[in-house]
């Protein structure tokens, strides 16, 4: 891949210029609130009364609704891409809906509106697209469920949530739905509650994007601070006008308040987006149902961090230190989750390790891009692997969940030789694993590449690892399609059956996707500035990229496609480098033991003992001193006449003595 270069007018963050046009915002305003509204009134309606009134029908209900959802948002892209949305050939972000709800000052206040701009309106499509292909999938996956209507509740309030979080034209906002997705995965993982495994993992993740989404809520507030404004786009061109330049001269450690602000916001994005070292919750979120695990892992939930570093992409460019941190951490999770796929033998965490380390390359991508011309790739990248890796990888998913379906195991020990039993299956996933190695011409490979381009242009060491895991993504992959459609006949019995129609089609749709996804000229859309930022097929370069994805594949298929005993005599080799990665590093017993073994010993138990010995104590003391004094002087009160007369009489000397001192 690579880029022509263009004259490009100097626009300053055309991202947030008003449009002036009040009939198309009103004609958009008419129809785009039905978009979010309507998988809420799926969860309403089959929250309330699926179970009772809607029990086989809930299925049909939720996947009309997001139907329609999806109908609509796929018009709106249509119309803000190619009729409303260009303006002097610059993208420019229409405000279809604000609306001021909580006003603490006369410019911090918290509004609810819907902003469509390049990135939302993408994400529109994606969100809606893929729950849609989820909602389909789960009509024959999840027929028979006694919770089925609260399954699709679920799956209406997760939507929602998603949805209003792309289209928040307000950081609080943001948050607000940002929790809202916290609480519905929670929901969803957990939606088995009789497993004790989906309870520990829904908590777990609960608990972790919680730490994460503190570090967001403070670095919303610095902003907000220094910028004096919740609104996105007010608090952009406050904090780039020179007015402003306190949140960049204050500082706390030598850092800047800025700097401060948004490695806070970024923390939160980590935690969601399940990035090194807050990703330990993502492989335990399998437990949830399969279908699940497609719409949280594939384009929704784990990409809401990209998304909301791309949102604030005009502020992290004045930071270099932020940018260099997610370059950091993206690198690392996407190395690190790669060569943890390796090892595992679950399909669905392996492919929980694959969507960390295809997150960490849309991170690394933001944080080597710049905000100008040519520069800007790495953000158009980014975007870009984000649309195409929701079809691939909800793809994936969904054929996991197909072979889960036939097998009744999530191991791949007891898979092998389905791609007899299971033709469609095999072909879809096929296709999703070539995406996914970066093999032309498939949607993958062209992401990808853009990314590795811009990463070759801004730092090479980036680029290296870069292609080095995209090496270990085609061997992982590959081991995995070996493992479950080759390597030993297993055989089935005959009542065993591919699926329903219902869970084929989503994987012919998806498959379709993943091959046309990758052909448009998706920098002609989004990029940076809203300019045009036009690519072109560079052969040359695409070479290492290519045969580091054969060599991976080859490599995959020399010790998979057959029953064989290289694996083990490999595994054995590396010792205890493979052991290390299998046990995931040991950054789970690391957590525990930090947990356990330091913050209960050295707080939990010192907070206790003082909880018990000294405020309870002093309660108790209090509680025993009074009964005490109470014992001592409940004779005053003893209903006794004469006591009462004697005391009387004697108050009365007491005061003669003391009025008789006094006169003297």
């Amino acid at each position: 891949m690579g880029y022509r270069r263009r004259k490009q007018p100097q626009i300053v963050l055309t991202i947030y210029i008003k449009r002036e046009d009040r009939t198309k915002k009103m004609s958009y305003s008419s129809y785009i609130p039905l978009i979010p509204l309507l998988p809420l009134a799926g969860f309403v309606v089959l929250g309330i009364f699926g179970r009772k009134y809607f029990k086989r029908s809930s299925g049909i209900i939720g996947t009309f609704l997001l139907l329609v959802s999806t109908v609509l948002a796929l018009y709106t892209a249509y119309q803000y891409f190619f009729v409303d949305g260009k303006v002097d050939g610059v993208y420019q972000p229409i405000t279809a809906i604000k609306y001021t709800w909580l006003s603490f000052s006369k410019n911090v206040s918290i509004d609810m509106g819907i902003v469509l701009d390049p990135i939302s309106v993408m994400m529109l499509v994606v969100v809606t697209f893929v729950s849609l292909m989820v909602h389909i999938f789960s009509l024959g996956y999840m027929k028979g469920e006694e919770r089925f209507g609260t399954y699709y509740a679920f799956l209406g309030l997760f939507t929602f949530s998603m949805l209003g979080l792309v289209i928040s034209t307000n950081l609080f906002q943001i948050y607000i739905f940002w929790e809202l997705v916290g609480v519905s995965s929670y929901l969803l993982i957990g939606y088995y509650y009789d497993k004790p495994s989906a309870v520990a993992a829904s908590k777990k993740a609960f608990i972790v994007t919680r730490f994460a989404d503190l570090g967001f809520l403070i670095g919303i507030l610095i902003l907000a601070f220094y910028g004096k404004s919740l609104d996105i786009k007010t608090l952009i061109e406050n904090i780039n006008s020179s007015e402003f330049n306190t949140i960049t001269a204050a500082s706390l450690l030598g850092i800047s308040a800025l700097t401060w602000g948004l490695t806070l916001v970024f923390i939160g994005g980590a935690g969601k987006s399940a990035m090194f070292p807050l990703h330990i919750w993502l492989p335990d979120a399998m437990e949830g149902p399969t279908p699940v695990s497609a719409l949280i892992h594939a384009a929704t939930m784990v990409v809401a961090g990209v998304y909301l570093v791309a949102r604030l992409f005009p502020l992290f460019t004045l930071s270099p230190a932020a940018l260099s941190i997610i370059t950091f951490v993206g690198l690392v999770s996407a190395l690190l989750a790669a060569i943890i796929a390796c090892t595992q033998t679950d399909i669905k965490r392996v492919l929980a390790y694959s969507t960390m380390s295809q997150i960490g390359y849309m991170m690394f991508a933001l944080g080597i891009s710049g905000y100008d011309g040519e520069g800007g790739l790495g953000y158009t990248a980014s975007m870009f692997h984000l649309f195409t890796h929701a079809f691939f990888k909800s793809l994936l998913f969904l054929g996991a969940g197909a072979v889960i379906h036939m097998i009744h195991s999530n191991e791949m020990k007891d898979m092998g030789g389905l791609r007899k039993y299971m033709p469609i299956t095999h072909i879809t996933f096929l296709v999703a694993c070539l995406a996914i190695a970066g093999i032309p011409p498939f949607a993958g490979f062209f992401s990808k590449e853009e990314i590795l381009l811009a990463a070759y242009h801004s730092n090479k060491l980036v680029y290296a690892v870069a292609l080095f895991t995209s090496g270990l993504t085609a061997f992982y992959m590959f081991r995995l399609y070996f493992s479950i459609f080759w390597r030993k006949n297993k055989q089935l019995h005959d009542h065993h059956q591919e699926g329903t129609v219902s869970m084929k089609l989503p994987l012919i749709i998806l498959a379709i996707c993943t091959v046309v996804a990758g052909l448009i000229p998706f920098g002609k859309y989004v990029s940076t500035r809203g300019l045009p930022l036009e690519s072109h097929f560079d052969p040359v370069f695409s070479l290492a990229p290519v045969a580091f994805g054969i060599a991976g594949i080859l490599l995959a298929m020399w010790m998979y496609k057959n029953e064989t005993a290289r694996p083990e005599r490999i595994s054995v080799g590396l010792g205890g480098i493979y052991k290390a990665a299998y046990r995931k590093f040991y950054i789970d017993e690391i957590y525990m033991f930090i947990t356990k073994k330091i913050i209960f010993n050295l707080v939990g138990r010192p907070a206790a003992w003082i909880d018990r010995n000294v405020v309870d104590g002093t309660m108790n003391g209090i509680a025993w001193t009074t009964g005490k004094i109470s014992a001592m002087i409940k004779g005053v009160q003893s209903g006794k006449v004469q006591s009462y007369t004697l005391y009387f009489f004697g108050g009365i000397i007491a005061l003669a003595i003391i009025f008789l001192y006094l006169w003297k």
